[in-house]
């Protein structure tokens, strides 16, 4: 199985009598939907709240929320639509009922933890998540032989690692920045988009899209993933300023290249789709902001929160909309509510990178206005897919 198989599960499985007491335990993408939503919705206006003055958290700056988009919001959507994505490719059972709601559980320790426990206590707490939900992904993998896919275990271990060495930095033990490793998190991040993404987008672009025949083509998708790779790898060590910018602005080519042979002209008119290829075209911009940044021009905040804002928090709610719908047995067409979620989300992105490059009196402005879309987007999800999460599938199966 693969990834193209995402919107429905491969035959029914079944699983321990006590998921079966309530619907949002049957499948990792329900109770981690809704979470993600949730939290992406208040998390915002927290940190903006503190930022400019109106609230005074020790727990809560500029660290909090760089991670906390990461390891909060990032994350749990990631491992709930992991948990999804491994029963369809696997046929063998992930996370449900009393397993599901204990990882869920850690998981909101972790969130409580940063925000108001003692830096060591919230560290051990947040980094207990990952592995114990990277650890069932893996046995199912494993046991099937779905060799493939056994890369995206190897990328939450990376995304492990790098949430240590953020704790570490803060807890004064290793000496970076602790917005260094959440940096490197984004670009993992932005990895599993571009795998994933150039697996599912031009099938869902062929299948959705009328008259549309996205390009595929293998070796030049490799060239693109690697050029990713190199140019993450440019940040992180960090290379030299023009050889990382060189890198950066080759990968922000090769992502976009390889869009346009996808054909999002062809998706305007079908929100399910633009919105995945709008967040994919970010990572482009991104890169192309990270490698001005290394040239001077700009800062990489900019470039990271069009990673961040624009291309994660975009493929995330297209991904989030797209999957609740076609895993509780609707049809895959956005109503009248989706593509608000989807510009609300885009207008917080250009606001966002914004904010970045206008006068500084001006900036306070863009930045409420960015966190009032964003939140928005994500109230929006959570008034109109949670009765979808929270209730058993229309059409009688599991999941």
């Amino acid at each position: 199985m693969s990834l193209l198989t995402i919107d429905e599960p491969a035959a029914p499985v079944h699983h321990a009598p006590w998921s079966a007491q309530h619907p949002v335990w049957a499948l990792g993408f329900r109770p981690f939907y809704i979470l993600t939503a949730a939290f992406a919705a208040l998390a915002v206006p927290l940190w903006l709240a503190q930022y400019l003055g109106w609230l005074n958290w020790p727990h809560v700056g500029l660290g909090w929320h760089a991670h906390e988009m990461v390891y909060g919001m990032a994350i749990a959507v990631i491992i709930g639509f992991l948990f999804t994505a491994g029963r369809a490719w696997t046929n063998l059972p992930t996370p449900s009922g009393v397993h599901l709601a204990a990882l869920a559980g850690v998981w909101l320790a972790g969130r409580g933890a940063m925000l108001a426990a003692p830096p060591l206590a919230a560290a051990v707490i947040d980094l207990l998540f990952l592995p114990l939900a990277a650890w069932p992904l893996y046995r199912v993998l494993k046991q099937s032989g779905n060799k493939r896919n056994l890369f995206l275990v190897f990328l939450l271990g990376l995304l492990t690692l790098a949430n240590a060495l953020f704790h570490g930095a803060t807890l004064g033990w290793v000496a970076m920045s602790p917005l260094t490793p959440v940096h490197a998190a984004i670009l993992v991040i932005v990895l599993i988009e571009a795998v994933i993404g150039g697996r599912v987008i031009p099938m869902f672009t062929t299948n959705g899209a009328p008259g549309s025949k996205p390009v595929v083509r293998p070796r030049y998708d490799k060239v693109a993933l690697g050029l990713t790779v190199a140019a993450s790898a440019a940040y992180v060590l960090p290379l030299p300023g023009a050889i990382a910018a060189a890198l950066m602005m080759a990968a922000a080519c090769a992502v976009l290249l390889r869009l346009v042979g996808w054909q999002p002209q062809r998706t305007l008119h079908v929100p399910l789709l633009w919105i995945l290829h709008l967040g994919y075209a970010w990572i482009a911009l991104g890169f192309a902001l990270l490698s001005l940044a290394a040239l001077g021009f700009g800062t990489a905040s900019a470039g990271f929160h069009a990673l961040a804002v624009g291309s994660m928090a975009g493929l995330i709610i297209g991904m989030m909309t797209r999957t609740t719908l076609g895993h509780t047995g609707r049809m895959l067409k956005a109503g009248r509510y989706e593509p608000f979620m989807y510009l609300l989300i885009q207008a917080g992105a250009v606001l966002r990178v914004l904010a970045q490059f206008i006068p500084f009196a001006w900036r306070d402005g863009a930045l409420l206005a960015s966190g009032l879309c964003w939140s928005l987007s994500f109230l929006l999800f959570l008034l109109v897919y949670t009765p979808y999460l929270w209730r058993a599938r229309i059409d009688g199966r599991e999941g």
